[in-house]
């Protein structure tokens, strides 16, 4: 690979400035990973295009890859600001009164810093930093939150919107990442153009709902239905919401414009399946079965063949299986604009 070629020298140098700046190897290290060789860990990874620079932070791979310039000064400056703190220091708890409620907070309440609670509490703001603000107080600062000892607490979204405890042990890293990412990381969450294909590379499929931005009413039944019928899904799909008007360019592959929003689909990477009717939302188990019916490949099929034969309403006459369907809009692109044609369309605005 020409550009992995390239990135050599300038990867092996950006390595020897960190290394200088932090020679405890267990601070920093670089890898490299020839994927021909190690095609079991490029598909672990799911590396696709090479080269592709990637972080690990306590062995999790985050979620977002470097994409900065292929420099040695922005490359260093990526991993000192990587080694920042993740974590603001509250002096006041007055602070807390102010924080930005658009926003969701992790605070933590300390008896002091150097502590086996603290430090689980610094590894998940490191790995979860990108999806919440974390913040902590100490000592006397941190004594009125501190009731029944170190205490961590989320301020969700909203002025008015109530804290929630967290009630597990604090020395316990999984428990209290997979607390803090259920609140960091929203079950349904918004594709734009700056983060359509780091969702890709997420490797799941998706389901969408397509809402006109002012449509929150939407927007809220179906986070209330995927929340309902698909919390099981949950690591087998995406669950997302795209703004109608931004992406006309995937409504139309459905034949569908934002005259017809809201509208649910499913993008599988090869091609995407509407949802028959938006009002059936709330149907019990439909929402469900459009997903099942994704895994099990029943969708696919039927983009190709027609309904399945016991699909098919008593007295309709069953589809020539053997005729060829009407050529879908997404076949008629170009295998490398296949993929949800977010870049292409970005380029297009």
């Amino acid at each position: 690979c020409r550009f992995s070629q390239m990135l050599h020298p300038i990867f092996e140098e950006a390595s020897n400035v960190i290394k200088e700046e932090y020679p405890d190897k267990n601070q920093v290290v670089f890898a490299r990973v020839d994927c021909d060789q190690h095609s079991d860990i490029a598909q672990r990874y799911r590396i696709s295009k090479y080269p592709t620079l990637k972080l690990f932070r306590n062995g999790m791979m985050m979620k977002r890859e470097y994409r900065g310039q292929r420099s040695v000064t922005a490359i260093a400056d990526y991993i000192r600001q990587q080694k920042s703190n993740p974590i603001r220091e509250v002096q006041d708890l007055e602070e807390i009164s102010s924080l930005d409620r658009s926003r969701r907070n992790i605070i933590g309440y300390f008896e002091q810093k150097d502590s086996d609670n603290y430090r689980t509490f610094e590894r998940v703001a490191n790995i979860l930093h990108d999806d919440c603000v974390f913040l902590s107080a100490f000592g006397a600062i941190s004594k009125a939150e501190r009731f029944s000892g170190d205490n961590v607490i989320y301020k969700p979204p909203g002025e008015n919107a109530p804290d929630m405890v967290y009630l597990g042990s604090l020395t316990n890293f999984d428990l209290i990442y997979a607390w803090t990412q259920d609140k960091c990381v929203p079950l349904v969450r918004e594709i734009t153009f700056e983060n359509g294909e780091e969702l890709t590379e997420e490797g799941l499929p998706f389901l969408i709902l397509f809402h006109m931005k002012d449509d929150l009413e939407s927007l809220e039944k179906f986070q209330q239905e995927v929340a309902r019928q698909l919390i099981g899904e949950k690591g087998t799909i995406n669950f997302l919401h795209a703004d109608c008007d931004k992406f006309r360019h995937p409504l139309l592959h459905i034949q569908k414009t934002p005259a017809d929003c809201p509208v649910i689909a499913i993008d599988s990477f090869r091609h995407m399946y509407v949802f028959p009717d938006f009002n059936d939302l709330s149907v019990p188990g439909k929402l469900k079965q459009f997903v099942l019916d994704l895994h099990s490949g029943k969708l696919h099929r039927e983009f190709h063949h027609g309904p399945d034969p016991t699909d098919v309403a008593p007295g309709q006459p069953i589809q020539d299986l053997a005729s060829s369907p009407p050529e879908s809009s997404f076949q008629k692109l170009a295998p490398s604009e296949h993929r949800y044609t977010l870049l292409r369309e970005k380029d297009e605005l």
